[in-house]
């Protein structure tokens, strides 16, 4: 018989000022076998992101006081955080030239609401495969 083997659960962080995202995206990717921590708030993020140490961060990029971008500024700066995968996922259909390269500077994807159920799942496990160096 072959040796059991161990599947490990990835961790994923959901940050986005919707109660309603935040739930639905929770939910989904819990049936998916994930344990996943939503936010309200980019700083609710953050400290979540420090205490749980995702593999990979799904973000709203319009968020009241603190936007994703400055979370994402933020995580970045923080030691074995700094290459997490990351997808904003935002209902702007249109950013402009600067957030645009500053996304792509900051190595995070960009995805547009709505997302469907097929769509955020195929998105959280491409997050989850990209390696991250430590």
């Amino acid at each position: 018989m072959p040796p059991a083997v161990e599947h490990a659960v990835t961790r994923v962080l959901i940050v986005d000022d919707d109660v309603s995202v935040t739930d639905t995206f929770s939910r989904m990717l819990r049936l998916e076998g994930h344990e996943v921590w939503a936010a309200l708030s980019a700083d609710e993020g953050l400290m979540l992101a420090q205490a749980h140490r995702p593999h990979a961060v799904i973000l709203d990029l319009r968020m009241p006081l603190t936007s994703g971008l400055q979370f994402l500024r933020a995580v970045r700066a923080i030691p074995g955080l700094a290459r997490t995968p990351v997808a904003i996922v935002t209902g702007d259909y249109y950013l402009d030239d600067d957030q645009a390269a500053e996304i792509r500077a900051l190595d995070a994807e960009v995805r547009f609401k709505p997302l469907w159920l097929e769509e955020l799942v195929t998105l959280a496990r491409d997050l989850i495969r990209q390696p991250v160096p430590e």
